[in-house]
């Protein structure tokens, strides 16, 4: 259920990007904008939030979430749109874009979906007294004494 939520969340999105720089700056349809959302949705969950996330860090999976989103984004909007002139710079600031809110993605990753699937459950803690015994020494007689 956790991954249906943080798929649910990277896909809005990823969309929003998509719709706001793609449907109303480059004039592409809501079916085009809905299909390379959920592709690149999809390739950039698996390779870079639970493959290179729990491997590599932050900083090293949100750097190849945005080589990923710009590739993926160019080549679907290259094989899916009529109008092909300024597709890699807009690629490139959606993917920009994607790769700013991908920083707080992964933080909500690391403690909410993939922390849960590596915790060990343990006993709840239960202090343990124990009683030391040694026998006294007597300062007086510099003597330890027995009882």
């Amino acid at each position: 259920m956790r991954h249906f939520k943080a798929l649910g969340i990277k896909f809005i999105v990823i969309s929003i990007v998509l719709l706001s720089l793609f449907g109303i700056f480059r004039g592409a349809s809501f079916g085009e904008i809905l299909l390379m959302s959920i592709l690149v949705t999809g390739l950039a969950y698996v390779v870079g939030d639970l493959f290179t996330l729990p491997r590599a860090g932050n900083t090293v999976a949100t750097i190849a979430d945005f080589g990923l989103s710009f590739f993926a984004i160019w080549i679907l909007s290259y094989m899916f749109m009529d109008n092909t002139s300024g597709l890699i710079t807009a690629s490139l600031v959606a993917a920009g874009v994607i790769a700013i809110s991908e920083v707080l993605f992964h933080a909500y990753m690391q403690n909410k979906v993939l922390n849960e699937e590596k915790q060990v459950t343990r006993p709840q803690f239960r202090p343990s007294y124990q009683t030391e015994f040694a026998e006294e020494y007597d300062e007086e007689t510099k003597d330890l004494k027995k009882k």
